[in-house]
């Protein structure tokens, strides 16, 4: 992964109104306000627009959970975006998706998986390089996943591509949790 610099100090959430402060907070979890959110508070009403489509990416979208984190930490891989890859690699794990499958999903498509854990990947591939899933990737994909499952992986990429851009371009450092924190 590339080290990112942080270009965007995170918020002294202190410092907001108590509205602003609490849709950031909004967002904890545990009562940990995660570094994204710290860096995000600086523009409270994006972060109020914007939680309502994550959290339907993240918890309520049609895709089995496997599929929305091989998705989410392909895309993350692709983008180099170290804060969006380790948050997601623990919350993968903590799911049941194996060691072996994290460096599988690292190395892409042709790494082994099956047919449609192939195409799934090859659909952030896809995305990735040239904007739009292509002809074979969607023919394999549309063998297993209804047009509703079609719709979220494109917009499960799309986001995740998203906030990979934020995190890499704000330099978002990783939550003291995370392996590779530095640790204050």
């Amino acid at each position: 992964m590339i080290k990112r610099t942080q270009r965007i100090p995170m918020r002294d959430l202190a410092t907001l109104a108590a509205e602003d402060r609490e849709t950031v907070e909004k967002n904890a979890m545990n009562g940990q306000v995660f570094n994204i959110f710290k860096v995000l508070a600086h523009h409270p009403k994006l972060v109020k627009r914007w939680t309502p489509f994550a959290g339907h990416i993240l918890s309520k979208q049609s895709l089995p959970f496997r599929d929305r984190e091989m998705l989410i930490l392909r895309i993350g891989w692709l983008n180099q975006a170290e804060y969006e890859f380790a948050q997601h690699e623990l919350i993968a794990k903590r799911g049941g998706v194996s060691d072996a499958d994290i460096e599988w999903i690292k190395t892409g498509p042709a790494a082994g998986w099956n047919e449609k854990e192939a195409a799934l990947l090859q659909a952030a591939d896809d995305l990735f390089e040239n904007s739009v899933v292509s002809d074979a990737t969607w023919a394999t994909l549309s063998k297993s996943y209804s047009t509703e499952q079609m719709m979220d992986i494109v917009f499960t990429i799309g986001q995740y591509n998203l906030v990979s851009w934020a995190l890499n371009s704000f330099g978002v450092p990783l939550d003291d949790f995370l392996p590779g924190a530095k640790k204050s």
